[in-house]
């Protein structure tokens, strides 16, 4: 028995163990964008296992975006969002991840609501891409979940060659909008990079029917590299159009994360 509990207690420490290693590898940067203004971001790296960073990974949030991201890495807003909540997963892929928030100037409210497609925000990107390609030494994508889709394929509409992103996935993307430009309906042909599209089949989002994905693989035509990844099931709970629902992939987090991770590494 006592052999029992001595191994039981030190498999607790060795996960206690990990988890903080995992914590630690957590950090919060703020570079400087546009005059006067930057850009925050939660910042890991591939455990030491996993070697040198296969790719690197900037994570969007839907919503409007204002993350707030306090100096000790947590979130006053969106910790449940997809691409948040599943962001050690991505690490674990052996890619380098940074999770972005809305910039200095943008952290009241709307955030970045009404701020996806302008010319500020690409020039924040534009940043966040450099500098995630300076530190990791590998390709940048931009990954975006629900209205973060509308910033990542804005950005690849306006930066091209080093300036932007070596490639984008859209998850759950914003395929119809009364509010606002949807994604099918940004100048796609301007695309040029990798594009992989990330879509669960029973999204219930008014915004983001399954049914309309079609359009938008259609408009990826100068994409040198597309491709879609469907999915079922899972868990499906409160609002359809928020991440404990289908539409944030609730339940598959691993798995999405995983085949995302293998089709960026690809490439």
């Amino acid at each position: 028995m006592r052999n029992l509990l001595g191994h039981g207690i030190a498999g607790l420490l060795l996960a206690l163990a990990s988890q903080v290693h995992a914590q630690a590898t957590q950090t919060v940067v703020d570079i400087p964008t546009r005059p006067g203004v930057t850009q925050r971001m939660l910042v890991l790296s591939p455990p030491p296992s996993a070697g040198a960073p296969k790719a690197a990974v900037i994570l969007l949030a839907g919503g409007h975006g204002g993350l707030q991201i306090f100096p000790n890495g947590s979130f006053k807003w969106g910790a449940g969002n997809f691409l948040v909540r599943a962001r050690q997963l991505f690490a674990d892929q052996g890619l380098m991840v940074a999770v972005v928030d809305a910039p200095s100037d943008r952290q009241n409210p709307l955030y970045l609501s009404g701020f996806r497609q302008k010319p500020e925000h690409a020039a924040d990107m534009k940043a966040a891409i450099a500098w995630m390609r300076e530190q990791s030494k590998a390709p940048v994508w931009l990954v975006g979940t629900s209205r973060g889709t509308q910033s990542a394929a804005y950005v690849a509409t306006e930066l091209s060659g080093p300036e932007g992103p070596d490639g984008i996935v859209l998850t759950s993307t914003i395929l119809t909008d009364t509010n606002g430009r949807s994604v099918p309906a940004m100048p796609l042909e301007k695309v040029r990079v990798p594009v992989l599209v990330v879509h669960h089949e029973q999204d219930g989002c008014a915004l983001c029917s399954f049914a309309n994905v079609p359009t938008l693989m259609a408009k990826l035509d100068n994409s040198p590299r597309k491709a879609l990844l469907s999915f079922k099931g899972g868990e499906n709970k409160g609002d359809a159009c928020e991440a404990m629902a289908y539409h944030g992939f609730n339940g598959l987090d691993r798995e999405v994360v995983q085949q995302i991770a293998d089709w960026v590494v690809a490439r």
